[in-house]
């Protein structure tokens, strides 16, 4: 670094700096091999690798969330830099890089400029669907911990980084500023912080408006979007995530291409976006399907709302009891059956259990379907990656006795961007066959 800097700074191990030069942002707690200076949660960090005079044998720093001043009389000489992050003082995650560039002052500038970078991207590949789209995607964006969602006139947000949560107070009157200034009308800004994956972070849940100056009196959580020419309801505070879910817009397209004349089956339909996108398409009939009593009254409201209720009908029922039973019965006949279950795994341990529930569903699916039937079905976990998802579907198809001619292979959409040397912001699998 040829500037003084003013920021803590942490050593990371060989295989840290690897990681960073090949564009991860992330840097566990068991890479850190050195710190100089006195760390506070979510302070702003220098990262930099080890110095050429560096003994092989150095230990790594204390994972105690003090790091006390003793490393402030460490003996190693800084290596190059690498970055500037977040630190977290309870994450295994321990620090979340925002830059690379040593010459980055981290004043509202610098933030106004992320923000416009994120809202102009959106604006481009979005065109006109930027009423409702995800605004920013954390690490795609360069955010760490941060996603914002727009609902018309509603900014959702939700905050999973300890340095992301204490920058709020200068993001989120920029994030206003942003869209009011470009000609979007904004009610105000949403927080749905009731996560449990903010106390990993050593932050409380709750949810709540933000205290933007707009938002002094109590606004009406309820708002209108359209998505694909279908109009829904969204809750945001009371709704699953932030209130909709926004990455599988083109993919609810291309469910709408293939359903016209058919009798469709929308399995987990939640708020009924894929039902009701089928409905749209010309499908001669839709059922509807959710364990949740309240996610089938919101799929009925919005059908209501859309006119579509003479050609749906709803069910409250376990998706994984009810494809056997109607496979037994041979009563209700579908020729079209989408699936877009919740993520079944959370992390690498539940991976198997989580491949034995998706094989369940997709092998039930194809043996309910007719020869000659179609098939959506999705994966929305990071932890299953799109080769293991495959080799699923192969050996259910092989145990249906079918074999599935595919016609596409999806993603989220854009507005959910993927960085290709983060693995972590490719998560949604979306796959559309032929059943034969």
């Amino acid at each position: 670094m040829k500037q003084q800097r003013a920021y803590p700074i942490l050593t990371v191990s060989k295989k840290a700096e690897r990681s960073i030069l090949n564009g991860h942002p992330w840097i566990y707690d068991a890479e850190i091999q050195d710190v100089i200076g006195t760390l506070s949660n979510g302070c702003l960090v220098d990262v930099v690798s080890l110095s050429s005079d560096s003994r092989q044998d150095t230990k790594p720093a204390s994972s105690d969330s003090t790091h006390s001043a003793k490393n402030e009389s460490s003996t190693q000489k800084p290596g190059k830099y690498l970055g500037t992050g977040f630190y977290s003082e309870h994450s295994k995650i321990r620090v979340r890089l925002i830059s690379r560039n040593a010459n980055d002052k981290f004043d509202a500038a610098f933030w106004a400029r992320r923000i416009r970078y994120a809202w102009e991207y959106r604006k481009t590949v979005m065109g006109t669907d930027i009423d409702c789209c995800r605004v920013i995607f954390g690490e795609a964006d360069q955010f760490p911990g941060l996603t914002v969602d727009r609902f018309h006139d509603i900014l959702v947000t939700q905050t999973l980084s300890y340095g992301m949560d204490l920058l709020k107070p200068v993001i989120f009157p920029l994030l206003y500023q942003t869209l009011t200034e470009d000609g979007q009308e904004i009610r105000g800004i949403y927080e749905r912080n009731d996560v449990s994956i903010r106390e990993l972070e050593g932050l409380k849940q709750y949810k709540g408006w933000y205290p933007l100056d707009i938002t002094q009196n109590q606004i009406d959580p309820l708002t209108e979007i359209t998505e694909n020419g279908i109009i829904y309801q969204v809750d945001v505070e009371n709704g699953q995530k932030t209130g909709f879910f926004l990455d599988q817009k083109y993919n609810r397209q291309a469910v709408a291409r293939l359903a016209a004349g058919k009798r469709v089956l929308d399995c987990f339909t939640h708020t009924g976006s894929f039902a009701l996108n089928a409905v749209k398409g010309g499908a001669s009939h839709v059922c509807a399907v959710d364990i949740s009593q309240s996610a089938i009254d919101m799929a009925r409201h919005n059908a209501e709302h859309n006119g579509f209720t003479d050609r749906m009908t709803f069910r409250v029922a376990n998706v994984f009891d009810l494809l056997p039973q109607l496979e037994q019965s041979h009563e209700e006949k579908y020729d079209f059956i989408i699936l877009d279950p919740p993520a079944f795994t959370k992390s690498r341990r539940t991976v198997d259990s989580a491949k034995k529930g998706y094989k369940e569903i997709n092998l039930r699916a194809m043996k309910l379907l007719p020869r000659g039937g179609y098939l959506a079905t999705c994966s929305c976990s990071h932890f299953m990656p799109d080769e293991l998802f495959i080799k699923m579907l192969h050996s259910a198809a092989a145990d249906a006795g079918v074999q599935l001619r595919q016609i596409e292979a999806r993603q989220q959409a854009p507005d959910h961007p993927i960085l290709w040397n983060v693995p972590e912001t490719d998560y949604l699998k979306f796959y559309l066959f032929q059943v034969i």
